[in-house]
């Protein structure tokens, strides 16, 4: 009887390592231009677009762009995939990729859009 209390409890400590282990390897920091080209590893760059950058080939569905970090960095973006729709109105962009040979290879284009319930100055609020 206390093998199967052994074995479970085996069971269960092994499953909680490898979620451990899995749920380590899901997360996705924020870093620079910087950290991303010495990571090397699936990383976040936030960032604004560069004015003029973009380039969509509907052919091969692919979406190229320049991106600028706060320290004013640019670097090469290649999406294997469609366009985000909002991306022109976009004030930040976050990419989720890795760098690899000079271009960073975005799986993933978060982008942030002013909202129009931000107020601008709202008449009559107290201060």
């Amino acid at each position: 009887m206390q093998a199967k209390y052994i074995v479970g409890i085996v069971i269960i400590v092994g499953f909680m390592v490898f979620a451990a282990m899995k749920f380590t390897q899901s997360l996705t920091p924020y870093v620079s231009l910087e950290e991303a080209k010495a990571k090397g590893t699936t990383v976040q760059v936030k960032g604004v677009r560069v004015a003029g950058s973009e380039a969509y080939d509907a052919e091969t569905k692919t979406f190229n762009f320049k991106l600028m970090d706060p320290n004013g960095q640019q670097i090469q973006v290649v999406y294997d995939g469609v366009k985000p729709s909002n991306f022109e109105r976009a004030k930040e962009v976050v990419v989720i990729g890795r760098y690899r040979n000079g271009i960073f290879q975005a799986e993933d284009i978060l982008v942030k859009c002013p909202s129009k319930y931000e107020a601008e100055g709202v008449e009559g609020a107290k201060s």
